[in-house]
């Protein structure tokens, strides 16, 4: 039979490893003969079989809430007393789609095979945050795991929550905007051509507004694809220069200066890198290496780009405070509180309490733009339809009169 093992050797170095034996108590001895410690042997259980690749459930991808959940549950488990080892195997055994279960097998097997979780998991580069590394590797050093675990599947849940909010408040104005685009198609390609043959058979002279109306509508389908091979070219000329960091930069620069989604996404930034600087601080990871981190989960370029200024100003012995002031794009209580913490020497306690405000002026602001878009769509769309139907009711009245 097949054992996990987990021993101190000699130098008193802690091992995982497996090995081979006829019987749990033959293995124990044979360990105690090298000189080892054990701690704990186990019997290799066989992983839960993966669907065949053709399954449909292989088309579910991998979500971030599911490397969260993953991560909350292995440090329940830590917490418990449950061995590193039988953990991933639980975590994997418990994952919901085929790829997050190959995803925690190949974890569980970097660390059977010896390796740190730190480097299993830095092993799956497109599936675990930077982050989530760094806390790892600090958990690892100070024997304090479960803790770093949790942090980093906190960090997730504040990133998610942050995403969703600006995610939320940018996805209505942008649908109720396709919506009142789609509308005005609508009624400019398929409904008014309708209505100008029914008031042309009349043979009675239109009123301005509604001829107005007509000449527009022929306008539109007379040259449709010319207008849709522009629009067409503009997307890509945008996506062109998006590939580009320069124009991305500029991009993300236009939107941080928006009247009201910039401060959504300024109140998001700020309150993203607070949250990750003040876990990281209180997981005991230095402080360059939490700048240069939370620098790289900056999704605005312009953002990033500040972070890391931020990050080299505090290398070349600058205060932080000092290094974050040139960042106006983030909100100014970021740097004054920065100022605090080094004085005080609670920067932890200061990005925490950072990160809490912008979070509630986060909610505030996505609820007060919803509520402004809302009403502003409706008079919009309105607008474009009421313009229809009175274009097309004196048209009426004037067959009427002439009749």
């Amino acid at each position: 039979m097949r054992f996990e093992v987990t021993a101190k050797d000699a130098a008193g170095v802690r091992r995982t490893f497996s090995r081979d034996a006829q019987t749990r108590e033959a293995l124990m001895a044979q360990l105690r003969s090298e000189g080892m410690l054990v701690l704990d042997v186990s019997e290799t259980t066989a992983a839960r079989e993966l669907p065949p690749l053709w399954h449909l459930s292989w088309l579910k991808p991998m979500t971030g809430f599911d490397v969260e959940m993953g991560l909350r549950q292995l440090a329940s488990m830590l917490h418990s007393g449950v061995t590193l080892l039988k953990s991933l195997a639980t975590v994997q055994e418990q994952a919901f789609s085929p790829i997050a279960k190959k995803t925690w097998m190949r974890v569980r097997e970097h660390v059977f095979r010896g390796g740190s979780f730190a480097e299993a998991l830095a092993a799956q580069p497109n599936r675990f945050g930077e982050i989530t590394v760094r806390l790892a590797e600090v958990g690892e050093k100070s024997g304090e795991l479960e803790r770093s675990v949790t942090r980093a599947a906190d960090q997730m849940e504040a990133r998610r929550n942050l995403r969703n909010a600006v995610v939320n408040a940018l996805l209505y104005p942008v649908m109720a905007v396709l919506m009142a685009v789609g509308v005005s198609v609508y009624l400019v390609v398929a409904v008014i051509p309708k209505i100008a043959e029914f008031l042309q058979a009349g043979g009675t002279t239109l009123p301005p507004l509604t001829q107005h109306l007509m000449d527009f509508s022929e306008l539109v389908n007379a040259n449709g694809l010319a207008v849709l091979a522009g629009a067409a070219g503009t997307v890509a000329a945008w996506w062109t220069v998006r590939l580009h960091e320069a124009g991305r930069e500029l991009e993300d620069v236009l939107l941080l200066k928006t009247p009201i989604a910039g401060r959504i996404l300024r109140l998001s930034g700020t309150a993203l890198f607070a949250r990750s600087l003040q876990i990281m601080l209180e997981s005991g990871l230095p402080l360059l290496d939490a700048l240069a981190t939370g620098a790289r989960l900056m999704a605005n370029r312009r953002l990033r780009r500040r972070a890391a200024a931020a990050h080299d100003g505090v290398m070349r012995g600058l205060p932080l405070a000092d290094s974050l002031a040139p960042a106006k794009e983030f909100m100014p209580m970021l740097a004054r509180m920065a100022a605090v913490g080094e004085v005080s020497g609670s920067l932890p306690e200061s990005f925490g309490e950072t990160a809490r405000f912008h979070e509630m002026l986060l909610a505030l602001a996505v609820k007060r733009f919803g509520m402004l878009i809302e009403p502003v769509m409706i008079v919009v769309t309105g607008c474009i339809v009421g313009f229809v139907y009175i274009a097309f009711f004196m048209a009426l009245f004037a067959v009427a009169e002439t009749n």
